[in-house]
């Protein structure tokens, strides 16, 4: 036999074996059985979202800002609202704030569940009111989207829970652990001081409470469309960590004086060659194992053809992670982030800065320390003359298992609401209250079971904050079903 004849029945063999690969690398097939028909109030959910929205309850980093009587209005609005809870639930106000609801269970010896929400919200920037299509606190509901601040984050979250316990006590239906609801007054605050979230968590930890599992906001599910590679899926990420946070000061001293006297280079000028080095050296990117977890998930359900290529996932790896560190809505996913996000320096434009600063906002993946921030800076940094202070700080969170009963009752829940989903474990790029409940709870997950555009996502926070009506039924039914399922035994 021809050499060539060998190498061409090898190369032959080997993409009959890949094209096998390929057929059979497929999501593992489970048979998940439709949820039990539910008694679902949307129409009272609508209300009560439009009514929370209205209600001012913006956070501020100086306690003094804030409008507390905001709060007292609405924890009023929830008594009125949902009557049930009131005289079911045992309510604790945990100062200033944070409101502690407890639904006692049949079985006192089991540890309990905890459904977090936060009541706050972040203010509209000054200027931009007017872009609104509808006011940001009128609460608009214009039967396709109900407008407004908090619609996203998250009131919508906070009030749908209140929506199935409330439900739940209608249905007569009886927990047998204790259900914890838990609102925190100042998520929005990111690396507070005074934190309200762990102020719960103490309350909690005081009384000898330990938590089966917490669930926050998180992912959620994404439809997944691209013509010919994969076909009408939806994407549900569950948060099972998150990174950490840190605002770092650095700033340089220059002689300064008057403008007209400028030196070759001024504090600022000084600066901006430590800017260069911080963004010219990124931290080091890598796939984490729930990363990858991901991604097979997403190849798996890739349209046949496509998966001749996907089926070699592992293959792919260090050429999808250049393409990760070049999108930056990818990058924050593969490696801690460095943002460069505000300037100080001389006081008049006629006067040359003694110092001149920048702030440097770093969200750390877990594993990387405050402290490792800094040693990154002063080892980038060829200015050793730097001053370097860390402003504010929060340490990225522990990996929740994925193989916990709570994860399980989530995953479930997903696959039976919509059965075109692809469910995988990821690290939340933000903040979340969650991470506060660590020293209490092993199984803390961050999932927000509403169906939302990637696009429409991009508006939390921003202008034009809003949510589809037609996802909030499957909300509903997501949490009164986690609510049923998590606190049994």
């Amino acid at each position: 036999m021809k050499k060539s004849q060998i190498v061409c029945g090898a190369l032959g063999a080997a993409a009959a074996a890949n094209a096998v690969h390929a057929a059979l690398f497929r999501p593992k097939k489970t048979e998940v059985a439709p949820l039990p028909q539910e008694t679902l109030n949307v129409d009272r959910y609508r209300a009560n979202l439009s009514k929370a929205i209205q209600i001012k309850t913006i956070s501020n980093r100086d306690i003094d800002k804030v409008d507390w009587a905001a709060f007292d209005a609405f924890h009023a609005f929830i008594d009125e609202a949902y009557p049930l809870i009131r005289e079911k639930l045992e309510k604790t106000i945990v100062p200033p704030a944070n409101l502690v609801y407890r639904w006692k269970g049949s079985r006192p010896e089991l540890d309990p569940i905890a459904l977090l929400g936060h009541q706050d919200v972040v203010p509209v920037s000054k200027g931009t009111e007017g872009d609104w299509t509808h006011p940001a606190f009128d609460g608009v509901d214009d039967g396709e989207f109900i407008w407004g601040r908090g619609a996203l984050d998250m009131k919508n979250h906070l009030i749908a829970v209140l929506e199935a316990v409330e439900s739940l006590l209608e249905d007569g239906f009886e927990p047998e652990r204790d259900v914890y609801l838990l609102f925190g007054d100042n998520e929005e605050v990111v690396a507070n001081d005074k934190n309200g979230a762990h102020d719960i968590m103490e309350y909690l930890k005081a009384k000898g409470v330990r938590l089966d599992c917490v669930l926050d906001e998180g992912g959620a599910m994404l439809p997944v469309n691209v013509k010919g590679v994969i076909n009408n899926k939806y994407l549900a990420g569950i948060g099972i960590a998150e990174k950490g946070y840190a605002d770092i000061e650095i700033a340089v001293r220059a002689k300064g004086g008057h403008s007209s006297q400028p030196p070759k280079h001024s504090a600022i000028g000084i600066l901006a060659n430590v800017v260069r080095d911080l963004e010219n050296h990124q931290f080091k990117a890598a796939f984490s194992a729930n990363m990858k977890m991901l991604f097979e998930s997403i190849a798996r359900n890739t349209t046949y053809p496509v998966r001749l290529v996907t089926c070699n996932i592992k293959a792919l790896y260090p050429v999808l992670l250049q393409i990760c560190k070049l999108i930056p809505p990818a990058a924050c996913m593969v490696r801690t982030t460095t943002g460069v996000t505000m300037t100080a320096g001389s006081p008049a434009p006629n006067v040359l800065p003694q110092r001149a600063s920048v702030t440097v906002n770093f969200r750390a993946m877990p594993g990387t320390t405050t402290e490792d921030l800094v040693s990154h800076i002063k080892k980038v940094v060829h200015n050793k003359d730097i001053e370097v202070n860390v402003l504010n700080s929060k340490e990225a969170s522990k990996f929740s298992p994925i193989d916990s009963r709570a994860f399980k009752i989530i995953e479930h829940l997903c696959k039976a609401i919509e059965p075109n989903s692809i469910v995988a474990p990821y690290l939340v790029m933000g903040g979340t209250d969650a991470c506060n409940y660590e020293p209490i709870c092993e199984n803390i997950y961050r999932y927000a079971p509403f169906k939302a555009d990637a696009s429409l996502l991009l508006c939390t926070h921003g202008t034009n904050e809003r949510i589809p009506v037609s996802c909030m039924g499957e909300g509903l039914l997501f949490f009164k079903n986690f609510v049923r399922d998590a606190s049994a035994e």
